[in-house]
């Protein structure tokens, strides 16, 4: 073939290329290989602040990041359709087996498993109820709990028109328990505060054929808790996905007996009509949610936990060697179990307050997030730092801390 033919031919090639379902990843001139294009920024681009996350799993600092098996699932799934029943009923059934409960669905976080929890204890799988709902005439109204754990919270079960009734002792739950009574709430991390232990509030509900559900958001650690309580009776189990587990931020568990599973789901999406319709969660969420349970039970846990020991350390080193500075390292009882780390100063030698350096760390370069503690301290937990970011902030801490030393 003459030159001149063969660059005039090149012309054609992408066409036909396409015809018989073929690219050419090459340069149509010089052959070489097309450079891919350029990923975009889109924190550059926006001005979005990014940071370092030293302080925790908080939704408001976007949870965690995930696991890169949970993006690749995401992105292997984006490029088909399934019916997200399907969907919900494969995942469930292997969530279900991993974590010894009847069966389990993926929702939108943990509120909505909360909510879409309570509605399948209201409405059973009766249509006209799910229709019905928040209006409960003809319905149980009321939910038991007791008042050290009547936080915030509960305006996710009341979001179904539930009422609220405080207890605090097992005879205040007898005495509360009636015909109207729906379901019994615990709320994991307020346990210790509370009078009735979580092995007293099932056998309660049991002895009164009452539902009982528990609330462990942020509570996936140690990673035994994701059986412990399905183990002991739970009738209901509400998990966040986007904390601990690592799985998308937008997703939670809802895990128990089959038969309130089935009820919760005809409250939720794909179905409309009922008060969990807005509560989408698509179907590469599902899958990722369901990759990310599977790692985080199968990863190496006390591997895991030395890392986050390690971490600490090295950053509590570097602030001891301020004056005035002391430090203590830490597990909390029952939420957000990983080594803490708080780190507080004499005001006469160290001139700052709590939010004083945390808006230095915060505005720095990089900006680093920190949980606050009392007026003269602040928390640190290594969970959600990537690997060499411990030195960053040890480094960070230790002069900003040192400017303010007097």
């Amino acid at each position: 073939m003459k030159r001149r033919d063969a660059l005039r031919n090149l012309s054609v090639w992408p066409v036909a290329g396409l015809a018989i379902g073929t690219t050419f990843p090459f340069d149509s001139v010089m052959g070489a290989p097309a450079p891919s294009p350029a990923r975009r920024n889109l924190f550059k681009e926006l001005g979005i602040r990014t940071f370092i996350n030293a302080a925790g799993t908080y939704t408001a600092m976007s949870g965690s990041l995930m696991h890169e098996e949970v993006l690749d699932a995401i992105r292997s799934t984006s490029h088909e359709f399934a019916m997200i029943d399907e969907v919900q009923d494969k995942v469930g059934e292997k969530i279900a087996a991993l974590c010894h409960s009847e069966a389990a669905t993926v929702t939108a976080g943990c509120w909505s498993a909360l909510v879409l929890g309570t509605a399948g204890v209201l409405t059973g799988m009766d249509p006209k109820k799910v229709a019905q709902l928040p209006h409960l005439e003809g319905m149980k109204s009321e939910v038991l709990v007791q008042k050290s754990h009547n936080s915030g919270y509960v305006h996710a079960l009341t979001n179904t028109g539930v009422k609220m009734v405080e207890v605090e002792t097992p005879e205040d739950v007898e005495k509360a328990v009636n015909e109207n009574i729906a379901m019994m709430w615990f709320l994991n991390y307020a346990g210790p505060n509370g009078k009735i232990t979580d092995k007293d509030w099932v056998a309660l509900g049991k002895k009164h054929n009452i539902p009982t559900m528990i609330d462990m958001a942020a509570d996936a650690t140690p990673v035994e808790n994701m059986w412990k309580f399905n183990d002991m009776g739970f009738d209901l189990v509400c998990v966040s996905g986007g904390k601990g587990i690592r799985g998308p931020q937008s997703t939670g568990i809802l895990m128990g007996r089959k038969d309130l599973i089935a009820a919760a789901r005809l409250n939720a999406p794909p179905r409309g009509g009922n008060i969990g319709r807005g509560m989408k969660v698509n179907k590469e969420e599902i899958l990722g949610m369901y990759v990310a349970l599977e790692k985080f039970i199968n990863l190496d846990h006390i591997k895991q936990w030395k890392i986050w020991e390690d971490r600490v350390a090295l950053i509590a080193a570097a602030a001891n060697k301020i004056a005035g500075v002391t430090t203590i390292i830490s597990v909390p009882a029952v939420a957000n179990r990983t080594p803490t780390l708080n780190i507080s100063w004499d005001t006469t030698k160290v001139k700052f307050n709590n939010g004083g350096l945390q808006e230095k760390l915060r505005k720095g370069d990089p900006s680093i997030e920190v949980a606050g503690g009392n007026e003269n301290s602040i928390n640190i937990t290594s969970w959600n730092l990537q690997p060499g970011e411990e030195k960053i902030v040890a480094k960070r801490l230790k002069e900003e801390l040192g400017k303010a030393s007097v």
